[in-house]
């Protein structure tokens, strides 16, 4: 069983959120919400799931903002430790950065900014079941680039060469053996993909383990946002681990909403929201605070938390 082989995680949430601007203005993506429930409490929701008991978050853009998420720095009743990086030290660095943290333990490393429920228990199950001092979870078709090659569960390889009998992408949560830390050089920004790939040169035991079941969304684009309300809302997609009382309703109880208001599509109000008289909400995303003004029409519009529209608008970010 995976439960309990893997007690700790190293979450990502330092990234900056470019191609989501202005959402990520004032919001690092990984705290973004979805149905009104930060993103990156779905990946501390699945990795409990699995067994993880204690969690490590690399913060960068706002650091501030995680504080405020997790309060007492737990979550769930489980310690989370914020380790900011003031300089971006990439997947690698971070990984090193927060080495006093993770012990000489294995660890899962999970993005904070994906959204998936594909069974992880293969993935865990394999890495100590094969001897891996690095088990990664593969994808097809995630819109990250091929590179992966993979041959009877181990990494062989990893290019940019497109093969698509072999290559994989890389579906952003992995298990890491403690052995990694010796590997990184301190306080360097440095994608962990070259240590993997001296590694394996090396002899290193660097497995693969395709998660193509289940659902997987990387929110890196309002287009893809606006795409994971669409599946939550018409597909009724819920992620089996999530116990987020109330998810995933669309009208936070806290919301004004006046009578007349039409609300149609995947549209979603969220906390403390106020949308006056003869207003229309078409596939639009209000965040907590957002006031809309009386006569306002929205399509397929994000407003942002404590922002105010007003007027007609389709398709942009308020």
């Amino acid at each position: 069983m995976a439960i309990d082989r893997i007690t700790q995680a190293f979450v990502l949430g330092a990234g900056l959120g470019t191609r989501l601007r202005p959402l990520t203005d004032d919001l690092p993506k990984p705290l973004i919400p979805i149905f009104q429930k930060p993103l990156i409490t779905f990946a501390l929701d699945h990795l409990i799931d699995n067994g993880v008991k204690s969690f490590v978050i690399n913060t960068h853009k706002l650091p501030e903002t995680f504080v405020r998420v997790f309060a007492d720095n737990r979550y769930a009743g489980l310690p989370v430790k914020p380790v900011n990086e003031p300089v971006l030290l990439g997947t690698g660095g971070g990984i090193k950065n927060v080495e006093s943290f993770l012990g000489g333990k294995p660890f899962i490393a999970y993005s904070g900014d994906i959204l998936t429920d594909a069974d992880l228990a293969p993935l865990i199950e394999n890495h100590f079941r094969a001897k891996n001092h690095v088990t990664l979870g593969l994808r097809r078709d995630t819109g990250l680039g091929a590179g992966v090659v993979m041959r009877n569960g181990r990494i062989i390889a990893i290019s940019n060469d497109s093969n698509p009998a072999e290559n994989f992408d890389y579906a952003n949560v992995s298990v890491w053996n403690p052995e990694i830390f010796l590997k990184i050089p301190p306080s360097q920004k440095i994608s962990f993909i070259p240590i993997v790939t001296k590694w394996i040169g090396e002899g290193g035991r660097i497995g693969g383990v395709v998660l193509d079941d289940g659902e997987w969304f990387n929110i890196g684009s309002r287009k893809e946002y606006l795409e994971v309300h669409r599946v939550i809302s018409t597909e009724h997609w819920r992620p089996r681990y999530v116990r987020t009382v109330g998810w995933s309703n669309r009208i936070h109880p806290s919301a004004i909403i006046d009578p007349t208001v039409q609300l149609r599509g995947c549209s979603v109000v969220g906390q403390n929201c106020r949308v006056e008289a003869g207003a229309i909400l078409e596939n639009t995303i209000l965040w907590p605070g957002a006031q809309i003004a009386s006569r306002t029409e929205l399509f397929g519009c994000i407003v942002r938390s404590q922002h105010t529209a007003s007027g007609v608008h389709r398709n942009i970010d308020i």
